[in-house]
Parts: structure tokens; sequence; C-alpha cells
């Protein structure tokens, strides 16, 4: 008998005869409580956790923000690598108060705006940031086209089409919750530039000096560069995508803003500060290399000025062969991928918010018309650009001087937000969040009258 039950162990019978399927079931649950926990560890992971604040932060790092960076290490070298430390808590800070009026009111910054301030102020901003989204949209879609054209020989013009057909059909026919998937993988391409550093010679001990401690001449070109590195940086349509997509997350989850459902109240503010910090502190580091790429390359080899992302990817090629030049140009296409469709949505749900349509990337086209309607309208507007008589560099200018209009007073209306208690109830913004805000306004302001200034 002890015999056949040994056999039977190994078997695993019960008697040598009907199969153990207890033990069976026990070992499925056991692989299935195993795979549930992983994902549960997977879901809670840091990188995982990262979604509004990262893609926000590569948009910023969008094609003219390309050129802008690339003219700073072409002019001035690698003088003007300090920008990006003293740009990077102040822009985080703003950020990080955007996802938060979005998360704790379960509103986007449009819409609150609408409820906390006169209606001139929201017309005035929603009308101006529309124009600079255009503009703006009408730059990074030439890049892009214009790259297309270098890498492939197809006409610009044409590759231009290609693009906007496919962020057009990826934002209208995708739901949020997939689009978003979509994003974050392009966000991979900003390592471009780092991979850059990798072919070329870099004086590490004068970048270090450099980046600490300014280093040019005081002139009314540097002032302006330094002027468009911080406009660049900072800037309005950000701020109402970054709130926005905080609206579409917390919507996804089916949960409420945290003024109303604060029982993720802790986690989902730590999320925030992680997400924000964590992207802005990415596309700083990104603009930081690509000054520093230019900086090492162009600036040593006498080329001094650039103005599109193009021509800083094709002048490379001569200089630090295919690869960096292949490596410049994936991240343009990637972080226009990013922006355009950033710079549009922004632009729609301002817009939406204000007129109290409906509004968001999860819903479908036919739920939200007037919603996708500014989107198609803003990105066939910005191609159109092309064809007028008005030159991408002035179109650009004009682009950051409504920028640097709205972007003071904006900045000043979602500190406002973001310390009312009236409207955040326990969850206004910390101190020190509020005066970074507030640093960060001052130093837009002086940027602003600097730009008129030195015109």
């Amino acid at each position: 008998m002890q015999r056949a039950r040994r056999r039977a162990d190994r078997l695993g019978t019960i008697d040598g005869g009907r199969p153990k399927l207890p033990a069976k079931r026990g070992a499925i649950a056991s692989l299935s409580d195993l795979f549930q926990s992983g994902r549960a560890q997977l879901k809670d992971h840091p990188l995982v956790r990262l979604g509004p604040g990262l893609i926000t932060g590569v948009a910023d790092d969008d094609p003219s923000g390309i050129a802008t960076y690339s003219q700073a290490g072409a002019q001035f070298g690698t003088g003007m690598l300090w920008t990006m430390p003293v740009a990077f808590p102040l822009m985080a800070a703003i950020q990080s108060m955007c996802g938060r009026i979005g998360r704790v009111t379960g509103r986007g910054l449009a819409a609150n705006i609408k409820a906390e301030f006169p209606p001139i102020v929201l017309k005035g901003v929603v009308i101006l940031l529309l124009i600079a989204n255009t503009i703006n949209i009408g730059a990074d879609v030439a890049a892009m086209g214009e790259v297309g054209e270098l890498v492939t020989g197809r006409d610009a013009h044409a590759m231009a089409v290609v693009f906007v057909v496919t962020t057009l059909l990826l934002q209208v026919f995708v739901p949020y919750h997939r689009y978003v998937f979509f994003l974050k993988w392009l966000t991979l391409s900003l390592l471009a530039y780092a991979g850059v550093l990798f072919t070329v010679h870099v004086p590490w001990g004068q970048v270090l000096r450099d980046t600490v401690w300014p280093r040019m001449p005081f002139t009314a070109d540097s002032a302006a560069v330094v002027v468009g590195v911080f406009g660049t940086t900072i800037s309005p349509y950000l701020f109402f995508w970054q709130a926005s997509e905080e609206v579409e997350d917390m919507l996804g989850q089916g949960r409420a803003g945290l003024a109303s459902d604060p029982s993720a109240a802790t986690k989902e503010l730590r999320r925030i500060q992680w997400d924000t910090w964590s992207g802005m502190f990415y596309s700083d580091i990104t603009a930081y290399f690509i000054i520093l790429a230019t900086a090492v390359t162009l600036h040593v080899a006498g080329i001094t000025n650039i103005e599109t992302a193009a021509q800083a990817a094709s002048a490379l090629r001569p200089l630090a062969g295919n690869f960096a030049f292949g490596l410049f140009a994936i991240g343009i296409v990637g972080v226009g991928l990013i922006g355009v469709p950033v710079l549009a949505g922004s632009s729609a749900y301002a817009l939406s918010e204000a007129m109290g349509w409906n509004e968001g990337l999860e819903k479908e086209a036919r739920d939200a018309r007037a919603f996708y309607g500014v989107i198609a309208f803003s990105v066939i507007a910005g191609l159109l650009i092309q064809y007028s008589p008005v030159s991408p560099m002035k179109a650009l200018f004009w682009s950051a001087v409504i920028n640097g209009v709205v972007a003071v007073p904006l900045m000043a209306v979602i500190i406002l937000l973001a310390s009312k208690r009236s409207v955040m109830g326990p969850y206004v913004s910390g101190r020190v969040t509020v005066l970074l805000g507030w640093i960060a306004t001052v130093v837009m302001g002086l940027a602003a009258v600097l730009m008129f200034v030195l015109r």
C-alpha cells in the first residue's frame, strides 16, 4: 500500500489512478497570483507612472525649439549651457502647478480660468494662444518636411503633408489611452541627441565651467538668444496641455477631481510631482545636449547662424558624419510627431473649454466634432503657412512675441489658481513651488521686455 502511494505521488495521481486535480489547480492559481502581483508591481513602477509630465516635457523640445537651441550653441558655443540649469526648476514648478490644477479640480486650465476670472482674460489668452500655436505648428511641420527631404530625397512639401496626415489620423481615430502609449515610445527619440555627443570630441572641463558660470559677452545678440531660449523652454501651450491630460487620465480611470474624491490624493499628487519634474528634467537635459552638440561641432567650425532644425542636422553631416546627422534627424522627426499634436491639442482644449464644447482625445470624433475640428484646422493652417510669402523665421519670431505676451499674465493666473483654497481646497501648491513660479514669471517678464527693447 505504501509503495502504491509513493508511486502515485511520483505520477501525480491518487492511488495510481485518477490525476491529482486539486494540486494542479493550486499550481495554476499560484501562477495566476504571481502574474497579477507582477502586473501590480509593474503598474506602480516609477517609469510606468510617467505620463502627461513626460510627454509635455518632450513636446517642449519640438523642431522650432531645436532650432533655437541649435542657434544658441552655434553662435555662442558652450557659453549658453548655463541657461538650462536655471530654466529647469522654473519650468518644472509652473508645469507641476498646471498638472495639480487639472487633477484636483477635474477641469482643464481654460475651464478654471473661465470660472475664476473675468471673460476678457480667457478670451485674450485663448485667441493669442491659437495664433501662436498655429504658427509654431507651421514651423514644426516645415522642419519635419525638410528633414524628410534630406533623408529620403522626396520633396519637402510632400513629406510635410505625409507627417500632417499621419498626426491627424492618429489624433482623431486612435483613443487617447492608446495614442498616449504611442507618444511615450516616441519620447525615446530625444536620446538621439545624447548619442550625437559620442561621435564628437567634447572638452568636458570647459563644459562644466560654462554650465555653472555664465561666460558670454553681454550684447544685444546674446541677450536675444537668452530670451529665445527661455521663451522656447517655458511656453503657454504646455500649460494647457498638461492640465488637460491630467483630466484625461483621471476620466480614463473613472475617477473625479481630488477636491471631490480625495481618497487617492496623496498617491496622485506624488505621481504628478514625480512625473512633471522627471519630464521637465528629460526635456531640459536634452536641450542641454542640443546646445552642447552644436557648440562642439558647428561653433568650432565657424558656423554661427542656424535658422532651422533641418539646417542644423545638415550642417552636422560633414563635421560629425552620417551617423550624427541621422541621430539629429531622427530626433527632429520624433519630437515633431509629439510636438505638433500637443500644439494642436492644447489649442483644441483651450477653445473647447472656453466655449463649453465637448472635448477630449478619449472621445470619438462624432462626440466632439468641434474639438477635433479645431485640431484639424490648426494642423492644416500650419501646413499652409509653408505656402505663404511669410518666411518661417519671421513667423517664428512673431510666434515668440505672442508667446512672450501671453506667458507672463498666464503664469500669474496659474499661480493664483494653484494657491487659491476656494479652487484647490487643501491641495494648494507648496510655498517653494509658488516661489519658483513667481521667479519664473519675473524672468519671463524681463525676457519679454528685452525682446521688444532689442528689436
